[in-house]
């Protein structure tokens, strides 16, 4: 139930933001070119309270998702009236949206998504600016730290030690470019070049179908990334395990393991897990000091191979950046997974991917509630300007009900220096709307089959 309450909450807050800055610039620009605003609402439903200034009114309304912004001669109902069987359009009125140049038009539908992309950028440049949460000991390459036997990435001919050089169409990617792609070439070969002992090695993997689940860890490719380069810390030593009969104490560090260096509990654990159990040879730093190697036999606890202790957190620390660096950093942010919204959608047209991989409301929720109860403020920040980004670019699309649809159909319009007319635009709506609407709810279903209640029932 908390969990459930945190994310209700985290996407109303989430949604509502996004939603509320989108309309806001449709909001400011058609004020600039004169066009009656009759409404700015935060929120749907029945009007709780507000104001009304000049023509506007602007209110509150019970349900908080989001808002909107309703401007007179907006929708072609508007400049309809239908006395008796025939549909008449309605005399020209100077404060009417269709009343203007159509120039001015395109420029109010491309403020909104214009607005989410600023909200992404400043969202950024203020983490980068202020905050950036680094790792106390980073690696700043893309290292492979351990490679499971027999599977996809050991297949390649990965091996540990390996620096990722280019993955798929990325150069110099870092882990979460790398994860990227591998999630959108599910069941795919994919070619990539490593960098081992200084040279170039061109290799290609073999995607796992699992990719497409929102579950997938680079482990399952068999890929074990080096985040951080210190050796992994123990913060507990638990009562009656491996680790406690084998002398660990808290505040040790795991130098080795069968004379391996890993620096993640992850890394370790799938280590373990492939060796099924086989006795391990561990060296632990002390004070400073390497003890003599030990014997530890991996005990079955938790449906899993372990040792038996709680590793320290990663340690964070802030290091914000310059305002140039951090406008740098923001663009390139902002650049990346814009691009990598496009991708997508280039993908789902051409099949390569499933459209059961898109993320709706009740999956944007969960992501939402994770963002909020995650330590630091990466997950929080980062979350929110994809999710402004996902909502400027998908406005942006050539589709009738969307602004890129608007935009469209008023270039159309240019071409042909006549309008359409309002009853052609009326029907277009319609059919637009059953479309998004059959959509919308085949991604609400998607979503909730992927709910844990759910996926537990599945073989």
């Amino acid at each position: 139930m908390h969990d459930f309450l945190v994310s209700v909450l985290a996407f109303i807050v989430l949604i509502g933001v996004m939603v509320v800055v989108h309309e806001f610039g449709h909001f400011v620009v058609a004020k600039l070119c004169g066009v009656r605003v009759e409404a700015f609402s935060f929120g749907f439903g029945p009007r709780l309270f507000g104001y009304k200034y000049g023509d506007t009114d602007y209110k509150v309304c019970l349900l908080p998702l989001g808002g909107f912004v309703k401007m007179t001669g907006e929708s072609p109902e508007q400049n309809l009236e239908a006395p008796g069987t025939h549909t008449v359009e309605l005399p020209d009125d100077p404060g009417a949206l269709t009343s203007h140049p159509r120039w001015q038009r395109m420029l109010i539908g491309v403020a909104g998504p214009f607005s989410n992309f600023v909200l992404a950028f400043v969202l950024m440049v203020f983490y980068f600016g202020f905050i950036n949460e680094v790792p106390s000991v980073e690696v700043k390459s893309t290292t492979v730290e351990w490679v499971i036997p027999g599977s996809a990435a050991a297949q390649a001919g990965v091996l540990p030690g390996d620096v990722v050089a280019r993955f798929d169409s990325a150069e110099n990617p870092d882990w979460e470019k790398v994860y990227e792609r591998v999630k959108l070439n599910a069941n795919q070969t994919v070619p990539f070049t490593v960098e081992r002992e200084g040279k170039p090695l061109n290799l290609s993997l073999r995607v796992p179908a699992a990719a497409k689940t929102d579950e997938f860890d680079l482990s399952e490719a068999g890929i074990l990334p080096e985040y951080v380069s210190s050796p992994i810390l123990v913060h507990e030593v638990i009562s009656g395990t491996p680790a406690e009969r084998a002398g660990f104490r808290a505040g040790d560090a795991i130098q080795s393991v069968d004379g391996q260096a890993f620096h993640a509990v992850q890394t370790l654990l799938a280590y373990m897990q492939s060796g099924q159990g086989k006795p391990l040879t561990v060296v632990l730093l002390r004070n400073g000091v390497s003890l003599p190697p030990i014997s530890v036999l991996p005990a079955k606890l938790d449906s899993g191979w372990k040792l038996g202790f709680v590793a320290a957190a990663i340690p964070f620390r802030s290091e914000p950046l310059g305002l140039g660096k951090a406008f740098t950093k923001s663009t390139a942010f902002c650049s990346d997974n814009a691009f990598l919204i496009v991708d997508v959608l280039g993908r789902l047209f051409t099949h390569k991917v499933s459209v059961s991989q898109l993320q709706g409301p009740v999956g944007i929720a969960r992501m939402a509630g994770d963002a909020a109860e995650m330590k630091g403020w990466l997950p929080k920040f980062g979350l929110a300007a994809q999710i402004s980004l996902n909502l400027g670019v998908l406005n942006l699309l050539p589709f009738p009900i969307l602004d890129g649809g608007m935009i469209f159909i008023l270039l159309i319009e240019s071409l042909r220096r006549r309008d359409i007319s309002l009853e052609v635009k009326e029907r277009i709506f319609q059919a637009a709307f059953v479309v998004i609407a059959a959509f919308f709810a085949f991604v609400i279903f998607n979503d909730v089959t992927k709910l844990p209640i759910f996926t537990h029932l599945k073989p």
